[in-house]
C-alpha cells in the first residue's frame, strides 16, 4: 500500500508551515489515487452495473483514508451535481477538505457522476463492514462533556489503518486538563481497553463518549478491572481498599 503521509493542509498552509515537500508528496499520491479510482470504474462498469469488488484494488493500493479524501474532495467540488445521492453528499460534508481552488480540481475524479456515486456507496459499505465505532455510537454533547471516568471513542483518523478495530478505539479516561471541556490544556491520560496501554491523547482526537449500550462484553470486563478498588496491606497485615 502507498504509505505516503496524507497531508491535511492546503498548499498555502504548507508554505506557511514550511512543509511544501510533504504537501507535494501527498498531492502526487492523491492524484495517483484519483487515477486508480477512474481506472477501477472504467474496468468495472459494463454500461449498466458497477462491479461491487472494484473498490478493493483501490483500497489495497491507497488505503481508506486517502480514498476517502479524494472522494470527499470530488463531492465537495461537484456539490451542485444532482446525480450524487443526498446520503453521499452528507457523508462528504462531514469530512474536512481544505479550500485550495488551484489544486483540488486535480484530485477531482472525472468519471461519470452517476457511476461515481455508486463507487462512493461501495466505499462507505466497505468502511461499515469494518464495524468501527462512530459518532452514532456516542452520547451527549462532546463540546460540553467532562471525559473523566468515561469510555471514549478514538477517531479512526487518529489511528493507523492497521489499528482500525474496536479494541484500539475504546479508551478509559483517567484524568488530564483535556477531560474538562473548556480547559486550556487538551491532554487526556487514558488506558486502551484493548491492550491496556496507558498514554495521552488530545481531546479533539476523540469522537465522544461511548453509549454504554454499545460497550462490548470484553471491554466491560476490562473496564471493571480498571475501575475496581485496589487492595493494599496495612502494617497490621489487614487489607485496605483504595
Amino acid at each position: 500500500m502507498n504509505e505516503t503521509y496524507l497531508y491535511p493542509y492546503s498548499a498555502k498552509e504548507a508554505r506557511e508551515r514550511n512543509e511544501l515537500s510533504l504537501w507535494r508528496e501527498s498531492h502526487r499520491a492523491n492524484i495517483a489515487c484519483r487515477e486508480a479510482i477512474e481506472d477501477a470504474i472504467r474496468r468495472s462498469f459494463d454500461g449498466m452495473h458497477l462491479d461491487k469488488d472494484c473498490i478493493t484494488p483501490v483500497l489495497d493500493a491507497y488505503g481508506y483514508k486517502r480514498t476517502a479524501w479524494v472522494l470527499a474532495n470530488t463531492l465537495h467540488e461537484l456539490k451542485w451535481d444532482g446525480r450524487f445521492s443526498l446520503a453521499n453528499k452528507q457523508w462528504a460534508e462531514r469530512r474536512y477538505i481544505p479550500q485550495d481552488e488551484r489544486h483540488n480540481a486535480a484530485i477531482t475524479v472525472r468519471s461519470h457522476p452517476a457511476v461515481l456515486d455508486g463507487f462512493v456507496s461501495l466505499y462507505r459499505k466497505a468502511v461499515q463492514a469494518l464495524n468501527l465505532f462512530g459518532a452514532e455510537h456516542c452520547v451527549g454533547d462532546r463540546a460540553e462533556q467532562d471525559f473523566t471516568g468515561k469510555v471514549l471513542v478514538l477517531s479512526p483518523d487518529t489511528l493507523k489503518e492497521s489499528c482500525w478495530s474496536q479494541a484500539d478505539q475504546l479508551w478509559y479516561a483517567h484524568e488530564g486538563f483535556g477531560c474538562r471541556p473548556h480547559a486550556i490544556g487538551r491532554s487526556v491520560r487514558c488506558t486502551c481497553l484493548g491492550d491496556g496501554e496507558t498514554t495521552h491523547w488530545n481531546r479533539h482526537e476523540f469522537i465522544g463518549v461511548l453509549d454504554e449500550k454499545y460497550l462490548p462484553g470484553w471491554a466491560r470486563e476490562k473496564l471493571m478491572e480498571l475501575t475496581a478498588p485496589r487492595q493494599e496491606k496495612t502494617t497490621t497485615g489487614e487489607m485496605k481498599l483504595e
